[in-house]
């Protein structure tokens, strides 16, 4: 049997937790960016583990549990190679946007269901998926921490929290990773949540580090936005041509380098530290070794500084979520 790749790979936290630099964004797997057949999932999480990739990030908002049990069966044989990460706090409004959950009572019975969708004895990285902002974060980070006493969880992880929330959650249990959106499109909170996390020794964990498929270059013009995309402002008529420019500085980038707008977007997100890495999400098997080729581009000082002025803070039009969701990130 051939050897498997060894990627690089970085600490999450403190506590020994260790993951390949580029893992594997599980949501687009349950219909969230078009029609996803299980079978070619479950085959998608083995090409990746085969090809030493080691991070999967799971929620029991993906597909309402759908996720998690995908996730769960293309695993099975395989569970000890890998760091399997999800998170709980979103809740099921039919018909309206979703709600949240921090009551302690309802992290347990949240993680003993994701449990049992997987098919797992212990999660390795738990997250806070939504703040709940009529739960004090103590409350229920104390319930996550009782989680790791009972040997279900072994590492605490919070996803869109503002720092000072974030703050207060370490000091109750060490946590391990943050979790926000950051990509060269949409750099302010995820640094300014940097700032924080480096200085209490907290890695980052980046979703949607190409922009929700923005920064592949794939998005031509507007024809080509449809389903959930077509709600986000940044790829709304208004906004799209403005967003598309500043693609084309980094299509002009790539070409320079000899590699994709994808990777160049990767490998300058992974120079912006050791504490950060990247989950970028597809269901295909191409994309997913497009975007591990990341690793093998080289960026030089100069050139991440040339790639984060061609795309400067704040230079991308149209928030990043829906002003619904955007009640929810960053609190």
């Amino acid at each position: 049997m051939a050897t498997k790749p060894t990627l690089e790979h970085r600490a999450l936290g403190k506590g020994g937790l260790s993951v390949s630099a580029i893992g594997l964004g599980c949501m687009s797997l349950s219909g969230i960016y078009g029609a996803a057949d299980d079978s070619e999932s479950e085959d998608l999480i083995r090409h990746a583990i085969d090809i030493g990739v080691d991070h999967f990030d799971s929620s029991d908002m993906y597909g309402w549990g759908h996720n998690e049990q995908v996730l769960g069966r293309a695993l099975k044989g395989r569970r000890d190679q890998v760091v399997l990460a999800t998170k709980f706090g979103q809740t099921q409004r039919p018909g309206q946007s979703n709600g949240v959950n921090g009551r302690p009572e309802y992290v347990m019975e949240a993680c003993e269901a994701s449990l049992k969708r997987l098919g797992v004895d212990v999660i390795d990285l738990y997250y806070q998926h939504r703040v709940d902002p009529n739960v004090p974060v103590e409350d229920t980070v104390g319930a996550m921490a009782r989680l790791v006493q009972q040997g279900k969880v072994r590492f605490l992880g919070m996803s869109e929290a503002a720092p000072d929330r974030v703050r207060r959650a370490h000091a109750v249990h060490p946590i391990a990773a943050v979790q926000t959106e950051y990509s060269l499109l949409y750099r302010e909170d995820a640094e300014e949540t940097r700032k924080m996390t480096t200085e209490l020794g907290i890695s980052f964990v980046a979703y949607s580090p190409l922009g929700r498929g923005f920064l592949t270059g794939a998005i031509k013009s507007f024809s080509d936005i449809d389903g959930r995309r077509a709600v986000h402002p940044r790829f709304q008529e208004q906004n799209f041509e403005q967003n598309r420019a500043l693609v084309a500085k980094i299509e002009a980038i790539a070409a320079e380098k000899g590699c994709t707008p994808a990777q160049v977007t990767l490998a300058w997100l992974l120079a912006q530290g050791p504490d950060v890495v990247a989950i970028p999400g597809t269901r295909k098997a191409t994309r997913l070794d497009e975007n591990v080729g990341a690793l093998n581009v080289r960026l030089s000082a100069d050139d991440v500084a040339r790639i984060s002025a061609a795309v400067p803070i704040g230079a991308a039009a149209g928030t990043r979520y829906p002003a619904g969701g955007m009640a929810g990130v960053f609190i």
